[in-house]
């Protein structure tokens, strides 16, 4: 494992597992519309500890890296402990591509195991989703050369494919922003099909009832339409941060960021303070602690002479975002979310933790419903002489309704 500079790419993915920062594949303007394949790159950023991102340490993982080179795969951190990334990557560029590589981030060895399940066709340019029962989501992307609306799902723990419904699905669409909502459901939004596509809309995933529902936004401004750019959950839950993309050529800088009000589905711009950087085009983006960090990706006018290839942008206040180039870690960055390739690092949904704070506080009342029948039997039993008091319901099995009631 060495220190190394990378080259700049977009079509990458970005995966987080405890606290490393893993960066696989992508694609790198040479000249004119050619793409030039990164090899077997693979690396990835520490953010255990703080960093400034005009001096980022990447470490060299290449030597152990099995996955020939690609880009536009999606993947996400799954398994059985939860800690295995999932790799799948279908394009029809490079034949020798498996469409599922695994990388145990504990053991460090990368596998191509068997997956049993319906015939998988090859898509590429999608989004990976991961949900709080560690099932994979893969939907829409390049089947061929044109795009798709079906949705795939790999378990990532039983290793089984399956395919969700159709019924009121999206358009066909590929390159859109996705990431997982609070409830385990999933919101998909813009994205290209034969053009970029309106936000004027904006699509939600159950992943327990396995049906669609589309939900219509307003707003004072509503984003342009755009692919390529990238979708995070705000650190309330309440709202979805979408950063640069695309629409015929590149955007600038006062049409990169925008928020949607989950609470409304209202679109707004939100204050922003700092060195504001060029928009991006096919990069990542993952929330890690109180920040949303942006990966790699494409600008004309940005490359790692002039810009950082890590972004920074301060979300822990809604009232102001800020640009920065300086990361503090929070008490434990591997609970916080990603999205645009990646999945969420937590095991259990808000819901489920409610669950168990409702659990937690029937058992702590039956506790004390039982202290308090003590208390009380004792104090019969000392004064029973006293008061005659004979009733044999109370003698340790069942107190009077008056007691109950109280």
């Amino acid at each position: 494992m060495t220190t190394f500079k990378p080259g700049s790419r977009y079509g990458h993915t970005a995966t987080l597992i405890d606290d490393k920062l893993y960066i696989l594949g992508g694609g790198q303007a040479s000249s004119g519309a050619t793409v030039e394949i990164f090899g077997t790159e693979f690396f990835y950023l520490d953010v255990s500890g703080s960093f400034n991102t005009q001096k980022l340490l990447w470490q060299n993982l290449s030597n152990i890296n099995i996955v020939p080179s690609h880009s536009l795969a999606a993947s996400v951190k799954g398994g059985a402990n939860n800690d295995t990334l999932f790799l799948y990557t279908s394009e029809n560029i490079n034949p020798e591509l498996k469409f599922i590589y695994t990388f145990d981030s504990q053991k460090k060895i990368w596998d191509t195991p068997p997956i049993s399940g319906n015939n998988v066709p090859k898509k590429d340019s999608l989004i990976g989703i991961i949900n709080y029962d560690r099932k994979m989501y893969l939907f829409g992307g390049f089947a061929g050369t044109f795009p798709s609306n079906d949705m795939l799902i790999l378990d990532t723990i039983n290793l089984i494919w399956k395919q969700g419904s159709l019924v009121n699905a999206p358009t066909p669409r590929t390159n859109y922003g996705a990431t997982l909502l609070p409830d385990n459901n999933i919101i998909y939004m813009g994205g290209y099909n034969s053009s970029d596509l309106s936000l004027n809309e904006v699509y939600v995933y159950n992943t327990t009832s396995d049906q669609w529902n589309t939900k219509t936004t307003s707003g004072a401004t509503i984003p342009t339409s755009r692919s390529g750019f990238s979708a995070v959950l705000g650190l309330d839950g309440q709202r979805i941060i979408i950063f640069g993309g695309r629409n015929i050529e590149d955007l600038n800088i006062n049409d990169a960021l925008y928020v949607l009000d989950l609470t409304k589905f209202e679109w707004y711009i939100p204050k922003i303070s700092g060195n504001i950087p060029n928009s991006r085009y096919q990069h990542k983006a993952n929330v890690i602690g109180k920040y949303m960090v942006v990966s790699f990706g494409y600008h004309s006018g940005y490359n790692n002479t002039n810009e950082s290839d890590i972004l920074l942008l301060d979300i822990s206040n809604n009232e102001e975002y800020v640009w920065t180039t300086i990361f503090e870690p929070t008490t434990s960055t591997s609970t916080t979310t990603t999205s645009s390739s990646s999945s969420t690092s937590s095991s259990k949904s808000p819901a489920m933790n409610k669950k168990n704070v409702l659990i937690g506080a029937t058992i702590g009342s039956l506790i004390g419903i039982v202290l308090l029948s003590g208390t009380i039997l004792h104090l019969y039993k000392r004064n029973k002489g006293e008061k005659g008091y004979k009733n044999e319901k109370y003698l340790g099995k069942q107190l009077p309704e008056s007691i109950i009631n109280s």
